[in-house]
């Protein structure tokens, strides 16, 4: 038998793909631009807005005979064993294989934001407390093994990271984000996607782009950023993420920017992200997007319509079903409505990257390679590692952390007993497992109790509840306040339930009017510190929360972002002082819960001022972070503070751990622009370096700044490099320089393109 070239891996991919377009009808190449979602909930009661309205019924055996572009989230829409779930993927896939006349598997997607999105699968910290641990290789190893358990059950593609940079910490998905500046995202994203891409999962940027800027922090809300924000914010984690991670996938928003819905924008999927930027490769509609064109957004007048808007702006396939891209387009084309050529030309995409997969090899088989085991104890070793560096030590005036081994703790508040309170709303427990009271959260996590009891068990440890998280009811103070009176420090355990479009104070769809402590918690705090026993706040939150109101009155503050299933040990590790605290604030935390949105990326007139009452300076600025030991930097020098608009600069310092216990020490580099043709944030992040150092131990800490990160862009919308004076600012927050280096840029002005310098390189030496 002679195999068909588009068979042969030995030739390259295009001639393969272009001879297999060769001989696919209409029918089989729109079969490969859309994913069918297997088990949907029709109902109005499911895990992504407007599912009951936008899912469609279809015949399986009829459809899979022209072939099927994506597999929806086997794993991920209901429990399932994942034994059991990889041996049903392998069947279903050797049916779709066996229906066509081409025998193409589909590719199979899940969500792995948090850790793959399955049941008895590790739930790892959120995306923010990965930016709260400044450690892109950490999280490069989380997404390896993500990856890897991907694949051990035969899912192709995972739909994370999510590069939102956060503008208004109402927004419900803040916890999604990696924080509030795009240096922070854009780096701590491509770590995550170099980890997921080395372990054969197709990574998907999302969402792209505007989408956590929409108005009002309400989700889906239109977006009104300028070009220059959208420019200088919005986009450059994308980049950075396709350039240094090598993402082969882009999820468009659903979001609109000046009334254009990013999915039917082709400057954005195509000018940006193709011409500009290089990407060859599939762009996917967020769930329902295209055909939110039609029904929410109004730029179509039907299914075909937002067919025709969504492929022509660039996207490629339809998830998470075949409501636009199925009949509809296939009508459209047949019609003359709608050109055969972007069929191709989205076909040949998606084809390109099966052939990258390996789906179009004649030996490719579904079936699982080995034992699949989704939450191993080597997983959540790296889930307790991550979530012990994400923890952030806000405040300890008086040193009362660590805690003393024998003294009487009463643990208080709606979070401490909960295991729920650890993950965020893209674990299984929290997303799916809502819908199936009956199953078992299926992995182990200890709740802060559980874990200070075991961490301290000289101490003598009671509880009480208090109140519930968002409700106001106030029944649970009278016991709470007598369990507190009686011990001699009150360790509050207070924040956030994650849930899913309002069943939650944090996720997807639970947008916050303010940034008050939901419920009666703050009620309660007040309750606690009234009592005069020393309070220790923690705070278990998807976001930032005001806290100006108990400045001066906590004995220390705790701030933890959905630390996942090891998350309580971690937590109660920093309390004991078994772990020393390293994380610093991905996000700035609010003294006040009005005057939102606020960053700390603001020009002048963003900053407290004489112009007006309202003063936005964070109570804990952006890069903030205490530790149980001391740090010395010293000896700071730099190279000739003169360069080029094209050249480089090299800061150094020494990095000396003072204190009598090993620790992390977070060296920020901010750039300070006094003078520009457009206005400029007072300080932006252009690097970073995490030190660990023993006691006494001392390292050389060198960044490498190029003229390129001083880049923004101008009043004609060229990026662009001005000559003039700029400030290196070497900070432990945004708020706390402890060094400044004044340099100069000489000669031209410089507009920069697709080869720019991103990343700020540093070196760490340490004496021999």
């Amino acid at each position: 038998m002679t195999t068909a070239p588009w068979r042969d891996p030995a030739l390259p991919a295009a001639a393969r793909v272009d001879d297999l377009l060769s001989r696919m009808t209409l029918e089989e190449k729109t079969a490969q631009l859309y994913g069918v979602w297997v088990g949907a909930a029709t109902d109005g009661d499911g895990v992504a807005p407007h599912q009951h309205d936008m899912t469609i019924d279809y015949d399986w055996d009829e459809l899979i005979t022209h072939g099927l572009g994506q597999l929806t989230r086997p794993f991920g829409t209901a429990p399932v064993d994942p034994a059991l779930g990889a041996q049903a993927l392998a069947r279903a896939q050797r049916r779709i294989t066996e229906a066509g006349r081409f025998g193409i598997p589909a590719v199979a997607h899940e969500e792995c934001l948090a850790g793959f999105t399955a049941w008895r699968a590790t739930a790892y910290p959120v995306p923010l407390a990965w930016g709260a641990s400044f450690d892109p290789e950490l999280v490069a190893d989380m997404a390896r093994r993500i990856g890897r358990d991907l694949r051990s059950v035969g899912v192709h593609q995972g739909l994370a990271p999510v590069l939102d940079v956060v503008r208004d910490p109402r927004w419900g998905r803040v916890e999604e984000t990696i924080g509030e500046d795009p240096y922070l995202v854009g780096t701590i994203g491509a770590a995550y996607v170099r980890g997921l891409e080395s372990a054969g999962i197709v990574a998907t940027l999302k969402h792209f782009a505007g989408y956590a800027a929409s108005a009002g922090a309400r989700n889906l809300a239109p977006v009104r950023a300028g070009v220059r924000e959208f420019a200088d914010v919005t986009l450059p984690p994308f980049e950075m993420a396709l350039r240094e991670g090598g993402a082969r996938s882009v999820m468009a928003a659903y979001t609109e920017t000046d009334g254009v819905p990013a999915s039917a924008d082709p400057g954005l999927l195509t000018g940006i992200l193709r011409e500009e930027w290089g990407f060859t490769g599939t762009v996917v509609a967020d769930y329902f997007g295209i055909g939110f064109l039609e029904t929410l957004h109004r730029v179509a007048g039907s299914p075909a319509e937002a067919a025709h808007a969504a492929l022509a702006a660039g996207i490629d396939v339809e998830l998470p079903t075949l409501k636009c891209y199925g009949k509809p387009l296939l009508e459209a084309v047949r019609a003359g409505e709608v050109p055969q050529d972007l069929i191709d030309r989205a076909a040949r995409r998606v084809l390109l990257q099966k052939c990258e997969l390996g789906l179009l090899d004649e030996d490719w088989t579904p079936e699982p390679a080995g034992p699949v085991e989704l939450d191993s104890a080597a997983n959540r070793a790296l889930a307790r590692r991550l979530a012990e560096e994400s923890v952030v030590l806000l405040d300890n005036p008086d040193g009362l952390l660590p805690l003393a081994p024998d003294t009487r703790i009463a643990v208080v508040g709606p979070r401490a007993a909960d295991a729920l309170a650890m993950l965020g709303c893209y674990s299984f427990p929290s997303h799916v497992l809502p819908h199936h009271p009956e199953v078992p959260t299926g992995i182990e996590i200890p709740t802060v109790l559980q874990a200070l009891r075991d961490e301290l068990p000289d101490a003598k440890v009671t509880f009480a509840e208090g109140c519930g998280v968002s409700d106001p009811d106030t029944a649970g103070f009278e016991e709470a306040v007598a369990r507190a009176a009686e011990a001699d420090v009150c360790v509050a355990v207070l924040g956030d339930r994650a849930g899913l479009f309002g069943r939650g104070t944090s996720g997807e769809g639970c947008d916050a009017s303010d940034l008050r402590l939901p419920g009666a918690q703050g009620a309660l705090l007040d309750a606690l510190v009234a009592t005069g026993v020393p309070v220790v706040l923690v705070l278990l939150t998807g976001r930032p929360y005001a806290l100006g109101r108990w400045q001066g009155r906590l004995a220390a503050v705790v701030q933890a972002f959905f630390p996942g299933e090891e998350g309580g040990p971690a937590v109660a590790g920093v309390l004991s002082g078994r772990v020393n605290p390293s994380g610093r604030l991905p996000v700035s935390v609010p003294r006040v819960p009005g005057g939102q949105p606020w960053t700390y990326l603001q020009p002048p007139l963003g900053l407290a001022g004489e112009v007006s009452n309202l003063d936005p300076t964070p109570l804990y600025a952006f890069g903030h972070g205490r530790s149980y030991t001391t740090f010395a930097w010293e000896d700071v020098a730099g190279t000739e503070p003169g360069i080029g608009t094209d050249g480089s600069y090299d800061l150094s310092l020494t990095v000396r751990n003072t204190g009598d216990r090993a620790g992390a020490e977070v060296v920020q580099l901010y750039l300070h622009d006094p003078v520009a043709s457009v206005t400029r944030p007072d300080v932006r992040l252009v690097g970073y370096r995490r030190v660990e150092l023993a006691p006494g131990e001392a390292a050389r800490v060198t960044f490498r700044f190029h003229a390129d990160l001083s880049a923004f862009t101008d009043r004609s919308g060229r990026r662009v490099v001005e000559p003039g004076d700029l400030e290196l600012r070497l900070a432990a927050s945004s708020a706390d320089v402890r060094h400044t280096a004044r340099l100069t840029l000489t000669g031209p002005l410089r507009v920069l393109g697709p080869d720019r310098r991103l990343r700020c390189e540093t070196e760490v030496a340490r004496p021999v």
